[in-house]
Order: structure tokens, then sequence, then C-alpha cells
């Protein structure tokens, strides 16, 4: 396995500091055959269900990702990407999160054996920092918006291996199994609903559906208070972006953003945005279901119902992932 630059074709070694081309261009994961990562390091991590419920008037599939070991999606790709870095001897890491990927890299980083410095914004909700620490990493509070705590990370990885969940491929190639997971539970859906911040779903459902060979409409949700894909995706000028209740997905300057609006046009998808009001609504929905997940979850839900409520149901299987837990708000 090597990195390659997705602009240039520059390869680079996986174990290397490098977390981007020289070029400026960002990895993707070049594989010989059918390589594969080893997982010796495990939390248990297996099959999310995937629960059939009808909403709004309509059959959707939710995938219950928020029932992963540290209570969310994210888990799929640190099981992946560190095992890798166990592999190679690499035995202390950078990152930068709001929340759920730094506690799923802390929780696997744990378990490997491997030193963990997670810096997050200062905004960071109590509960998730507590479960960061929890697993003994390292916590450094960053000011100012979600970039911040990236730049930060960054100027640390100049020493430190940066096991990012946005610039590592080796992310992805964890994420992708929700694609695979739901071919197996229920065939090729229809359609398929994402939040979308960092696009570590969105890009991970891509890469997946696609080596099964069936790609369905992938339908990315953002918070109209930070949407920067929607912008990009329908050629608006850039917004200020506002708080949302969505903090997990308030990504400003997501920087696989061309990366995410190409996956999308390429399935024939699209981009839509939803108001903190709409969120509330849609995850009050879900706990009357007995469903409790936090509010960035939810806004795939609102998405759903804007276009059940628009008369949009022509969809016969689509598919709802529930990234993160509500015990984390």
């Amino acid at each position: 396995m090597r990195f390659s630059c997705g602009r240039c074709g520059k390869s680079y070694p996986i174990d290397g500091l490098a977390y981007k081309c020289s070029c400026g261009g960002l990895f993707t994961l070049r594989k010989e055959g059918k390589e594969s990562v080893d997982l010796p390091v495990s939390l248990g991590e297996t099959n999310t269900p995937l629960l059939r419920k009808e909403i709004y008037g309509a059959r959707v599939y939710f995938k219950m990702d928020h029932q992963m070991p540290t209570g969310s999606f994210k888990d799929r790709g640190s099981v992946v990407l560190v095992n890798k870095l166990k592999e190679m001897g690499i035995g202390e890491v950078v990152e930068d999160s709001s929340g759920n990927a730094g506690a799923s890299i802390a929780a696997y980083c744990a378990a490997a054996g491997i030193k963990c410095h997670i810096y997050v914004p200062e905004s960071t909700p109590a509960a998730k920092l507590k479960q960061i620490s929890a697993y003994g990493a390292d916590i450094v509070k960053v000011p100012g918006p979600r970039e911040n705590a990236a730049k930060a990370a960054q100027e640390a990885a100049g020493k430190t291996y940066y096991a990012s969940h946005v610039y590592n491929p080796l992310f992805f190639e964890g994420t992708k199994s929700m694609a695979y997971e739901t071919y197996v539970q229920m065939g090729f859906p229809d359609t398929v609903f994402v939040p979308a911040g960092n696009g570590t779903m969105l890009i991970g459902a891509y890469i997946g559906f696609k080596e099964l060979g069936f790609l369905p409409r992938l339908i990315a949700v953002q918070s109209e208070n930070c949407c920067p894909l929607y912008n990009k995706f329908y050629d608006l000028p850039d917004a200020e972006p506002k708080p949302t209740i969505a903090e997990g997905i308030a990504i400003a300057h997501p920087p696989r953003l061309e990366e995410m609006a190409s996956a999308i046009r390429e399935s024939g998808g699209s981009v839509m945005t939803v108001s903190d009001d709409e969120i509330r609504a849609a995850n009050e929905t879900l706990r009357h279901m007995g469903i409790y997940v936090e509010d960035t979850s939810a806004v795939v839900v609102a998405g759903a119902r804007r276009h059940f409520k628009n008369g949009i149901n022509n969809m016969r299987k689509v598919v709802l992932p529930l990234t993160g837990s509500g015990l984390k708000t």
C-alpha cells in the first residue's frame, strides 16, 4: 500500500509524516491487488443493525451506526487506521476532531498501546471531552472555529504521525464498510442520505458502493447555517458560517470538498440543507421511536422528511445512517 496524490500522482509511503502532497493535493490509497489491513486490535465492532421503519409516510432503513463501540460510525475508520499504524510500529499520533473522531481514535489507540494527542475546539461538548480523556488521550483545546484545531494538529504533525480522519485515506478504507454491510443486509439501496461535514461517511460510502459495482444516489445533508458543499455543488457564493446544533458537521472549509461534490454528481445525487428547527423536529421523531442520537445524526431524517414532504417519494429502498449516539451530547 502507498499513498498517491490525487492531483499529480506522486507516490508517498503510508508510514511517513507527510499528510498531503508537496503540490497541495490530497492523498488517495493505492493498493496492489487485493491488499487489505489485518485487524488484531478490536473493540468488538461488528455489523450494526439495519432497522426498517415507517416515517413521514415512507419506508426507510436506519443504519444504526450510533451503536458502534464508542457511539459513532467513526469506529469504522479508526479500527482500520489504528491497526495499520500498529503494524507499522508507529507509537504516537496527533489528530484533530470536534469530538467523535477524537474519541474513536483515542479508544483504538488505547487498545493498541499508541500514545495519542487530540486537538479539539474549545466549544467541544463536555461529554465528548470526558470520553476522549477517559481513554487516556492528551487533549489540547484550541480557541476559535473547528479549522483552528486542524491547523494546530497539522503543525504538530511535523514531528508526529497525523492520524487524520480527513487527510489519511486509510480512514476511508474503514468507513467504506458501511456500504458492504448495507449490501449484505438488504441488497443495493436506491438512495442513501448522509450527513456531510468533512465527508468521511460520504466518501467511504462512495468508495464502498463503487467497489461493489453499484452506486446508489447519494444525498448529502448539511445545516443551512454551515453549508459549503451545498454552495459548491450549486455554484453559489460562499457564505459566512453560523452556529448550528449539528456541530459535528459544522465544517466551513472541508479539505475534500471537490472530492465530495464529484462523488455526489457521479451518483446522480444532490445536496440539501436543513434548519436547526427541522433537525430538532427530526430528532424528536426519532426519540418517540425509541432511538436516541445526537443532533448531527438527525440531519438525515430532517433531509428525508423534506423530500417526502415535497412529494418526492420515488425511492423504494432508502438508507438513513444514524452516525452518533445521543449519549455524547
